[in-house]
């Protein structure tokens, strides 16, 4: 029987990395677009998502919703509802209303009413034996109602708004700036509220044994969502386990413990019985958070020649009562583009709508392509090309903190975007027809702050020269299995097939989750670090330094000698954690991904519809780890960006905030025939501060500027300017008048 030998490594990322392993290793498959390993079974539909596989004795739950916004739920027909065919618990519990995924604690059974504090929220759980059972029963609640519902619009009036300190900021004086500059610009923008709209509904499946829950879910960040779990059930995190091995999508949707994990959870321990909660998809729009609506002012001052002297940019945006998080639109604006003179400004309406929460690129999405589009409307003031106008503009250093660039490539994908897209055939504003169609180029930068969180992983090298990774990462499409394969395999010289990859258990150890672009080059650098304790241990077993240590096709070679891994293991199993720690880079350089994005649009005078043409970008990520599953995220992205300019917007009513637009019927996202060719290129990049990997976020990049470069495309075909988005038919046809 084989040893099994425990090894680590522990790395805190204090300065640049200058092992760089991974531009040493030969295997060959780091990069690569290789497929996903877990791709056949997705396709062939036997990857088991969360609402699909049921312990014996499941049992189902439907939530009963506040039809009001804002007042108590004082009675409920329980009786009634207890008594119709297969019912077996009507539950009212405030911890299926608060729970820590919005920043509220766990707590008792209510002894009174129930607070509603938004449209569509959970009040009470039907539990039956059949998921139509549920959900006829729960359809059949009558609540018993004080309603104080008020408004749900963001307000004029800025006394209606907190501004919290540590969200502004201001060098110098813009309004000088603005007062002195050759050319100016002060605009007003708006973006609207917007849904995740996952492929996969938020469900969960909850059992109890010996005292320790176990919860089947749709979630992507395992190791919190166990504390958060814990905390509103009351145990310890200890006592609970979370199964995600595929989450069908999430874009933030599904980063916090949801309604459907804490009731299935609660009625799985009352009942003794496994329960599933599978939400519709109209829960899903009204019970899971959202992306604030914004309104943003932008002022941009330069001079003759068409330098930045000063950049305003303040945003106005909505979040529930006592919730923390608000959209932080400016995000990005602070170090993308020069101008000593600045205003960043961040305020905050208290509504009674849906909490807010993180959306792909949450800032971003929303701030960058508002930027972007200011920045096209002043090159145009100011005579200069906008491709010219923003590589002036790019600085030498963060402007306002000083801090240095990690890596600074926005010129770089500027100049080859340009190119690559044919922008030297850019008509004048509103010149170029084609019968009833309008034609215009548009372009945007794009950028997206880097992250890196702590993470955990183990690569378990068997003794027959097999490996397996063990970790809680999820995989919400993103690739996650692929990633962490080629990234062991390329460490340890193993080919693909002679890897396997286990993912989606809070039993393993505990990662960064998937979430911020963050996940790949956090997991995959904790894989790397395991796999790296591994190489050491083999090249002692080699007698030689790592350095001189090569690893390819299951063996190992070192001063001309070749001997399979099998071999050298001599019957042992090694098992390596790897740790990474983010330590301090990001707080002494300025990290960022980088990118340019172009289009082409048609616009017709007849109906105002805007077809898009082509689509183009050049991004730098540092390392491309799969060319294959980065190209996917970022066409995934960039049909983001579209649903941004052309078609996504929640629709609330003013009066109380319930939704109007609650399913993929009325909320529009972009299908088939809404998306162009989709053009993409990566630079070969390193970013030596990001991580050992060298490698940064890219799946929330892609989605950063490509409403910017939509818009200014309808622009130039146009001659009008839209500040509005969505750019929907009505509004061009009032424009086009």
């Amino acid at each position: 029987m084989s040893d099994m030998i425990e090894l680590s490594q522990h790395l805190r990322m204090n300065g640049k990395d200058e092992e760089n392993l991974l531009d040493r290793t030969v295997q060959g498959v780091i990069t690569r677009p290789l497929d996903r390993p877990e791709g056949p079974l997705k396709v062939s539909g036997t990857a088991t998502y969360a609402d699909e596989d049921h312990p014996p004795g499941t049992v189902h739950g439907w939530f009963v919703r506040a039809p009001i916004a804002k007042g108590w739920v004082t009675g409920l027909n329980t009786a009634e509802l207890r008594a119709m065919p297969g019912v077996l618990a009507v539950m009212r519990d405030d911890r299926l209303i608060h729970h820590p995924a919005q920043g509220q604690q766990g707590s008792a059974p209510p002894q009174g009413p129930s607070e509603v504090t938004y449209a569509g929220q959970p009040v009470a759980l039907v539990i039956a034996e059949t998921f139509e059972q549920a959900r006829n029963a729960a359809l059949a609640a009558r609540l018993q109602l004080i309603d104080q519902s008020d408004r749900a619009v963001l307000a004029a009036d800025p006394s209606d708004y907190e501004t919290p300190k540590g969200k502004q900021a201001a060098t110098g004086d813009l309004d000088k700036a603005m007062a002195e500059a050759a050319f100016t610009l002060d605009e007003q923008y708006s973006t609207p509220s917007m849904s995740h709209s996952a492929m996969e509904p938020h469900a969960a499946v909850a059992w109890w044994e010996d005292g320790k829950l176990t919860l089947r879910g749709s979630y992507q960040m395992l190791k919190t969502n166990v504390a958060e779990l814990a905390d509103a059930v009351g145990v310890s995190p200890k006592k609970v386990r979370i199964l995600s091995p595929y989450v069908g999508g999430g874009f933030g949707g599904k980063l916090g413990i949801g309604h459907e994990g804490v009731g299935a959870a609660i009625a799985a321990q009352r009942l003794g019985r496994p329960v599933a909660i599978a939400l519709h998809r109209r829960n899903v729009h009204e019970a899971t958070h959202r992306r604030s609506e914004s309104r943003q002012r932008v002022r941009l001052a330069a001079d003759a020649e068409g330098r930045l002297t000063g950049l305003g940019h303040e945003a106005w945006v909505s979040s529930m009562f006592g919730d923390d998080f608000s959209e932080p639109v400016t995000q990005a604006t602070p170090f993308t583009y020069a101008g000593e003179n600045r205003v960043i400004g961040h305020h905050v309406a208290r509504l009674n709508l849906t909490a807010p929460g993180s959306m792909r690129a949450p800032g971003e999405a929303i701030g960058v392509p508002v930027i972007e589009m200011a920045m096209d409307e002043l090159a145009e003031r100011s005579g200069l090309d906008p491709v010219a106008f923003r590589i002036r503009n790019i600085p030498d250093k963060d402007p306002t903190s000083g801090k240095p660039f990690s890596s600074n490539r926005l010129e770089d994908c500027l100049r080859r975007g340009a190119e690559r897209f044919g922008w030297a055939d850019r008509p004048q504003p509103g010149t170029r027809r084609e019968g009833e169609w309008l034609i215009g180029m548009g372009m945007a930068s794009a950028v997206r702050v880097n992250m890196l969180q702590n993470s955990k992983a183990a690569v378990i090298l068997l003794a027959d020269g097999t490996a397996r990774v063990e970790t809680d990462m999820t995989d919400i499409g993103t690739g996650s299995y692929a990633i962490l394969t080629q990234i062991a395999a390329e460490a340890l010289g193993l080919p693909m097939e002679r890897v396997t990859t286990v993912l989606g258990d809070s039993d393993l150890p505990p990662s960064s989750g998937s979430g911020g672009s963050f996940g790949a080059a956090s997991s995959g650098s904790s894989v790397l670090l395991a796999a790296q304790a591994l190489r050491r241990e083999l090249a002692r077993r080699m007698d030689c330094a790592p350095e001189d240590l090569t690893l390819k096709d299951g063996h190992a070679i070192a001063a001309n000698r070749a001997r399979p891994l099998s071999d050298v293991l001599a019957g042992d199993s090694l098992r390596a954690e790897g740790e990474i720690d983010r330590g301090l880079n990001e707080t002494t350089t300025r990290q960022a991904s980088w990118g340019a994005q172009f289009a082409e649009v048609a616009v017709s005078t007849v109906t105002g519809e805007i077809r898009l043409r082509r689509l183009s970008a050049v991004f730098a990520a540092g390392r491309i780890l799969n060319e294959k599953t980065a190209r996917s995220q970022c066409i995934g992205g960039m049909i983001f960006g579209i649903g941004s300019a052309l078609t996504e917007e929640v629709a609330h009513d003013p009066r109380d905030g319930h939704f109007v637009n609650r399913d993929l019927a009325e909320y529009h996202i972009p299908v088939n025939l809404d998306v162009p060719h989709i053009d993409i290129e990566f630079l070969d990049d390193r970013d030596p501060y990001a991580n050992p990997m060298q490698a940064k976020g890219i799946g929330e990049l892609a989605c950063c500027g490509t409403a910017g470069a939509i818009a200014n495309a309808v622009a130039n075909a146009t001659g009008k300017r839209f500040r509005d988005l969505p750019m929907t038919l009505d509004k061009v046809l009032a424009a086009l008048d």
